[in-house]
This record gives C-alpha cells, sequence and structure tokens, in this order.
C-alpha cells in the first residue's frame, strides 16, 4: 500500500508520538509499503531509509492559527501526491484515518485543570480557559475534524478516549477503534543492562544498593511531580530511595519545592535523556501518578524493561495493567497518602521482584506486532471506502 503519515514535526528523540510514528514508518517500510511523510520537520537519521519525505512549510503566527496552517498545507499535498491511505495524527483533516495520540483536545483541557489541587485555583484557571482564544480554536479545529463533511476512520489508543468522543461529540461507541499504544520491543535490548545501571548510576550519584524511582515527563505539573514530591516527604522519614527525576531542563520551581519539603537529598533532577534506556535501566520502578495521558508509551516502554509501575486512573495506559500484579493505579494523584503507600510496596525487594517478573509478562502480552496486525485491517478499510466513494 502507498500509505501516507502526517504529522508536524516527527523528532523521535522527544519520545511520545513522534516515537510511534517512527516505529510505524519503520515497521510498514519493512513489510513493504511505500510510505511518505508529510511533516515540516523530522529526524531522517531516526527513520528509516526508504521513507519519502514532503516537507511542508513551517507553521507561523499566533499559537493559535498554527495547527490549522499546517492541517490546510498537509491537506493540498495530500491532494499534489495521493496515497492510498493517509493518516493523521493530531491537528490536521481531511486524512483517511486520524488516530489522536494525545487524545481530544476538550478532553485534555477538562484534565489539565484537575492538576489544580485547590479547588478556588480550578475554578479561576477553568474561567481564564474560556477566554483563552487557542482553546477555542483547537476545540473548533477539532470539530472540522471529526464532525466535518467527510468522516474519517477513527482510532484511538485507550477505551478511555473513547468514552470521551462519546461524551464530547456524541460519536457511537462502535464507531471508534480503540487500539492501545505499542512500542518497538526491539529498542530495549538488555545485553548490557547491567554495566549501564551501574554507570548511569555512578553518573548521577546514585549508590548501586539505592532504590530507585524514576518519573519521565516534558510537562511535570501535568503528569504529576508536584504531588509526587509531596509522597517522597511523607516516605522520607522511614525508607532510603531516590527519585530519578527525567524530561524537560526548567526544573527550578520543583528544585525548590523538594528543599522546602525536605526530600532535595533524596531527588536527582537529570533533564533531557537522549537515551532513555539508561534512565530505565538505572530504575527500579516507575512511578507517573499523571492528571492525563490517553495511553503513554513511557508506561509501556517501563513494562518493556521489567520495570513495576505506578500510574493513574487517568491514563489510557493502566487498562493494560492487572493491578496490584504490575504495580498499583491510583484514583487521584493528589492523593499523596495513597501515592507514598504504593512506592513503600515497591520499596519492598520482594514485592518489586513480583512486580518485575509480571511487567514483562504483561509487555510480551501486548508489542508493536500485534498492535500493527490490528491496524493493518483499517487501512483496507480506509482503502475500501476511499475506492467506494
Amino acid at each position: 500500500m502507498k500509505i501516507a503519515l502526517c504529522y508536524e514535526s516527527v523528532l523521535p528523540a522527544r519520545g511520545g508520538c513522534e516515537t510511534y510514528i517512527a516505529d510505524l514508518a519503520r515497521r510498514l517500510v519493512q513489510d513493504r509499503h511505500e510510505v511518505h511523510l508529510f511533516a515540516s520537520a523530522w529526524d531522517e537519521t531516526a527513520l528509516p531509509e526508504s521513507l519519502q519525505y514532503h516537507r511542508l512549510p513551517r507553521p507561523r503566527g499566533p499559537r493559535c492559527w498554527r495547527p490549522w496552517s499546517f492541517a490546510a498545507s498537509c491537506k493540498a499535498a495530500l491532494l499534489e501526491f495521493p496515497t492510498l491511505v493517509s493518516l493523521g495524527f493530531n491537528k490536521t483533516w481531511g486524512q483517511d484515518v486520524l488516530y489522536p495520540q494525545g487524545g481530544l483536545h476538550v478532553a485534555s483541557a477538562e484534565h489539565n485543570l484537575r492538576k489544580f489541587r485547590n479547588p478556588l485555583v480550578r475554578g479561576a484557571a477553568g474561567l481564564l480557559k474560556k477566554l483563552d482564544v487557542a482553546h477555542w480554536s483547537y476545540s473548533l479545529l477539532e470539530r472540522r475534524q471529526y464532525l466535518g463533511a467527510r468522516q474519517p476512520l477513527i482510532v484511538v489508543n485507550s477505551e478511555m478516549v473513547r468514552g470521551h468522543f462519546r461524551k464530547h461529540y456524541h460519536v457511537d461507541p462502535d464507531d471508534v477503534h480503540v487500539l492501545h499504544s505499542a512500542i518497538d520491543p526491539e529498542r530495549f535490548i538488555e545485553p548490557d543492562r547491567l554495566r549501564r545501571r551501574l554507570e548511569w548510576r555512578e553518573h548521577w550519584n546514585i549508590a548501586p544498593d539505592e532504590a530507585v524511582a524514576l518519573f519521565v515527563a516534558m510537562n511535570y505539573q501535568l503528569k504529576g511531580l508536584e504531588p509526587l514530591l509531596y509522597a517522597a516527604h511523607h516516605l522520607a522519614r522511614r525508607e532510603r530511595f531516590r527519585l530519578l527525576i527525567a524530561g524537560h531542563p526548567k526544573t527550578s520551581g520543583y528544585e525548590r519545592l523538594a528543599r522546602q519539603l525536605g526530600v532535595a537529598d533524596r531527588v536527582c533532577f537529570i533533564g533531557p535523556n537522549r537515551d532513555m534506556q539508561n534512565c530505565y535501566f538505572a530504575s527500579d520502578f516507575l512511578v507517573h501518578p499523571t492528571f492525563y495521558d490517553p495511553c503513554s508509551l513511557v508506561v509501556l516502554e517501563a513494562l518493556a524493561c521489567g520495570l513495576p509501575v505506578i500510574t493513574s486512573a487517568f491514563n489510557g495506559a493502566s487498562e493494560l495493567l492487572d493491578p496490584p500484579h504490575e504495580g498499583y493505579v491510583i484514583d487521584n494523584p493528589h492523593d499523596h497518602t495513597q501515592l507514598a503507600w504504593c512506592m513503600a510496596q515497591l520499596l519492598n525487594p520482594a514485592r518489586r521482584a513480583a512486580c518485575a517478573q509480571a511487567a514483562r509478562k504483561t509487555a510480551a502480552r501486548w508489542t508493536f506486532d500485534d498492535h500493527y496486525r490490528q491496524l493493518l485491517p483499517i487501512f483496507a478499510e480506509a482503502a475500501l471506502r476511499k475506492h467506494a466513494a
């Protein structure tokens, strides 16, 4: 098949959807499909050699306008260079299949308010959101995507997101394909795991026998770093552990909070790390108390590396877990006490070892090949619909 992948910027080192696009492109090319990437920027070294590129203008102007600009450029390019099936991932329209890995904007905006613990602050933030031009712009664009004259096939990465389609746009659940996110396990080969574990622990000044909880995010507030630091404060008096914080380089506010809570000596802020295997291999379990994640890839990567996981019910990836076998799912990330209790369970070496074994088994049950095999019939359906039209 001749397949188009449409996304503004494909830099897989940033993780998330961009990593997924690289994995999917690699698998499609391996099966001898002709794959075209329509994007404004990409890292060619992280993508398969035979991928064909179509450079679109980099969107400029106000933030609220840029997605409209890219979407219009993408639609025009697809008319000029038609493919059998086109797949869009974010704020675009006109593709045959839409797979919004970031979920619905309206649902994301709603969940974003949950990160504010104080109800008054949450209410004020909600009022400001209603006055935000970008919010209205993205909401209108989303309605064009899913409620326009030409309906795409919709693929989502969790039952949670399927529920959001029904709640916000009254889309029949039977019209939404649920295909949980997946990762390519070949990216997590482990022959040198022990060497890298010791090497990077030494690099980050972490003792070989310390239990390490890993937190990975670019949006620290949305992914729950503040409640995690409070949970560390609850544990600090009775447990020996370290928190390894990877992701966004701007950490000064959270470093200040760690000092105020008296846990600065327990927290290691490392910022961005190009090879996340170093972080996974140096750690003992993942803590991801997010306020919103359609289906977090970092959870799947941690499971593939044999790490137990603590996450929240606001993460679609929690649907792949069977707590307490691989770890724990908390109801409310603001509940420091519950989060600290879950962490305490995984600071027990025997409990952690049992969860690690279960994590590997869960990761083995849902692989990228499984995901890919379920995606191909959706592409075939899209091609038939286009031919019939």
